[in-house]
């Protein structure tokens, strides 16, 4: 018998530029690449936007005066705990943040046809950045302090899947649309005014849920302390 999953997404808009870092760089070019795809197309790792959601929640949780230990369990149902077991999985498995699945779609049957190469793909999207550290003392760059690095352009969307084998609660749901509206930086950088992005939760047919459990969130709260 196949397994039903229930999908949800979380859509990503960059309202800056943003760097879905991977450590590395590209010798003579850049010192800091973006994430991307075997197709030039940049994306942020599912494992990697999971944990900036629960650390999200968690400092939302942290705050609250009243029945922190109940939302504290809810959190742990929704992205699992350190050391899971079959028991203490987490309910949603996050995807990869992508570009739309049409464009890529696209795009490959180019490259496929050699019509595009995955530099021209990669390079349509982000731009180079160049910083330098400044001497406090004297205002001028520190010697050797230069580093490039690369940013995805700001105004594009990207989405992940939000996947659950059983259906989600409406606390589990309340819980990511707050992570979700909380969530307003992410990528390298973002301590330095890049990574600059709007979340929002939405159903199955795309419709967005974010304020419905935004409301529950905050009507469940209310009825609580009360």
């Amino acid at each position: 018998m196949p397994i039903c999953r229930l999908k949800y997404k979380l859509k990503i808009k960059l309202l800056s530029d943003t760097t879905f870092g991977r450590g590395d760089g590209v010798a003579g070019l850049i010192d800091q690449e973006v994430e991307h795809d075997i197709y030039g197309f940049p994306y942020l790792r599912g494992r990697t936007l999971k944990g900036l959601l629960s650390e999200e929640c968690d400092n939302l949780i942290a705050v609250l005066s009243h029945h922190r230990l109940e939302w504290g369990e809810v959190a742990c149902n929704l992205f699992g705990t350190l050391g899971s077991t079959l028991g203490t999985m987490a309910a949603v498995h996050v995807g990869d943040a992508c570009l739309p699945d049409d464009l890529r779609q696209a795009v490959a049957f180019q490259i496929q046809d050699e019509t595009l190469t995955k530099i021209e793909v990669l390079d349509s999207l982000t731009t180079i950045r160049r910083q330098t550290a400044i001497d406090p003392q004297l205002g001028t760059s520190d010697e050797g302090s230069l580093r490039s690095y690369r940013v995805v352009l700001r105004d594009l969307c990207f989405t992940a899947n939000l996947i659950f084998e059983k259906t989600p609660n409406d606390e589990m749901l309340s819980l990511l649309a707050v992570g979700a509206m909380a969530l307003r930086r992410l990528g390298s950088g973002r301590n330095r005014g890049r990574g600059h992005v709007q979340c929002r939760l939405h159903d199955s047919e795309g419709n967005d849920i974010t304020h419905q459990y935004l409301n529950h969130f905050g009507k469940e709260i209310k009825e609580k302390v009360a």
